[in-house]
């Protein structure tokens, strides 16, 4: 099943895009915090994660060590936030993120979460581990 990961505090937004991926057949699950986000996806496999840029308060590099570590092959797209100059897109961009901005196409974004992603399944001692190092 084809499952999305919306790590954000904006409720409205999120609400907004579950709807719309649920009428195209996807699961959504929903995060407000960022080490929220990343807990599930210790329980939960995904095949697309959603991410606010507000709620990154890692370097990019860490955040990327991080879903690689957690979440092996799966997209992320980072949600920039209004106000954010192309200096935070190309900085999500150059550690492997695609960058979006408002409003984005959410059918867009089924379409990448439809696609195939290696497939490789996390270590869990060292997802559990990557994951108390950033959230305690």
């Amino acid at each position: 099943m084809t499952r999305v990961l919306m790590i954000d505090e904006n409720r409205a937004l999120t609400e907004s895009v579950g709807m719309r991926c649920f009428e195209q057949g996807i699961a959504v699950r929903m995060a407000d915090t960022f080490c929220e986000g990343v807990r599930q996806l210790l329980e939960t496999p995904v095949s697309l994660i959603v991410l606010s840029s507000a709620l990154v308060r890692l370097p990019g590099v860490e955040v990327a060590r991080l879903f690689d570590t957690v979440a092996p092959g799966v997209p992320v797209v980072v949600r920039l936030e209004p106000g954010q100059g192309i200096d935070e897109q190309v900085r999500f961009e150059l550690h492997g993120f695609r960058a979006v901005r408002e409003p984005f196409d959410v059918l867009d974004l089924v379409a990448k979460a439809e696609r195939p992603a290696r497939s490789v399944a996390p270590h869990p001692a060292a997802a559990g581990a990557a994951v108390e190092a950033v959230c305690g």
